[in-house]
């Protein structure tokens, strides 16, 4: 009889370590995607940045005096992925502020270039955010699905921070089709 109680024993921990092994493999690779759909969006985040930058420069061009304060203020702070994309949404919407004020920039080439670039830019984007979220809400589920959140518990997995559709108003690239 205690033979069969050791066999038995041995099987159900087997069972067991076999069961927590696959579930933190799931999560190890929901982790991996999360990861390179983060650093797809801060490539993509540095790109708007660059090209918001080179409408800075265009205004300075242009000789007009304004500037766009977002992109000055966002220089100077450490931003993360969330909150640079909402600041980056400001600085664009100060940028085609500028330009309808002013005839001259709206007809620069650079600026026009800009305006193309930067609706390719939103294209990417949105398309990054959504798998972005995508996982996260895959992620999110076997965060708190049981007995996943048993693992997700001794293995400090928690949810991660959706990103925000834009809400303001219509999207950029209605904006920018306009």
């Amino acid at each position: 009889m205690l033979p069969y109680i050791i066999i038995g024993s041995v099987f159900i921990i087997s069972l067991i370590l076999i069961s927590i092994s696959t579930v933190s493999n799931h999560f190890k690779e929901y982790t991996i995607r999360l990861t390179e759909a983060e650093t797809s969006i801060d490539a993509a985040l540095r790109k708007r940045f660059d090209l918001l930058n080179k409408a800075s420069e265009i205004i300075k061009e242009e000789e007009v005096e304004e500037d766009l304060p977002t992109i000055s203020s966002i220089r100077s702070q450490k931003l993360d992925n969330f909150e640079l994309d909402k600041e980056l949404y400001k600085a664009i919407d100060e940028f085609q502020e500028c330009a309808s004020k002013h005839e001259k920039i709206a007809q620069n080439e650079g600026y026009i270039k800009v305006q193309i670039n930067l609706a390719e830019s939103e294209a990417e984007i949105v398309a990054l955010r959504k798998y972005y979220n995508d996982m996260s809400n895959e992620y999110n589920k076997l965060v708190s699905s049981f007995p996943r959140s048993i693992v997700a518990f001794l293995r400090k997995y928690r949810k991660k921070q959706l990103f925000e559709e834009r809400e303001e108003k219509k999207s950029l690239l209605e904006d920018l089709k306009a």
